[in-house]
């Protein structure tokens, strides 16, 4: 299974990678921006599992951040971590949206604790709020019919089995997924199945979804390792 991926928004250069070592110290992947245009750009693309947010950031500010993504209806968990720690900041935060506060300095080991907590949470949500739908490159997909209706207007009916396949890609946009880790979550014990059947999936998917499926833009094989879904 892929690990979560933490982006840490931090315009502090020393503490950025002082985040950011640590939290690969514990397995997660992390990225590093340090202001607050380019964070929120880089949280639309996707791919986030767990925001690390300072309200103090050149361009656009923290608080502001959060009341876009939220305005969006970006549901990507927040932890803002910040010198503003006053009760009147911190209220503002978490009626923003915000899912947890922790004000500067911070003791390193709680930090790593309250993240484990949210991406913990966020899990258990995902399970119990599974994609429904899912648009990218003018093709519009209903998983829970089966429907969709791709990028030329025509209507098709998909498998449950690619139904399942796709929302699990999707689940997971930007980020390698092995063909073991699909054989084990979709697939599970189906002695039938083997890594060239995923590789069929894919090939149907580029041929429905893909304006070029010669030239895939959504959907990556990546070769010896596996898969890779760009929105």
């Amino acid at each position: 299974m892929s690990s979560p991926w933490i982006l840490v928004v931090e315009d502090e250069p020393l503490l950025g990678e002082l985040l950011v070592d640590n939290l690969r110290h514990e397995g997660y992947g992390t990225e590093l921006v340090q202001d607050g245009r380019t964070a929120l750009e880089r949280i639309r693309e996707g791919g986030i599992d767990l925001v690390i947010l300072d309200l103090m950031l050149p361009g656009i500010d923290g608080l502001k951040i959060l009341e876009t993504l939220r305005g969006e209806d970006n549901p990507v968990p927040v932890l803002i971590l910040s010198a503003r720690s006053r009760d009147l900041d911190r209220v503002k935060g978490l009626a923003l949206g915000a899912d947890d506060y922790l004000g500067k300095p911070f003791n390193l080991r709680e930090l790593l604790l309250r993240v484990q907590a949210l991406l913990r949470r966020a899990l258990k949500k995902e399970a119990l709020e599974p994609i429904r739908k899912i648009e990218f490159g003018g093709n519009r997909v209903d998983l829970d019919t089966f429907e969709a209706v791709t990028h030329d207007g025509t209507e098709v009916q998909l498998t449950n089995r690619e139904a399942q396949l796709l929302r699990y890609l999707a689940g997971k946009p930007r980020k390698v997924v092995s063909r073991k880790e699909l054989l084990d979550n979709i697939w599970g014990l189906d002695a039938a199945t083997t890594p060239r059947t995923i590789d069929n999936f894919i090939a149907r998917f580029r041929k429905l979804f893909e304006k070029d499926p010669r030239d895939p833009v959504h959907f990556h094989t990546l070769r010896g390792v596996g898969y890779r879904f760009e929105p």
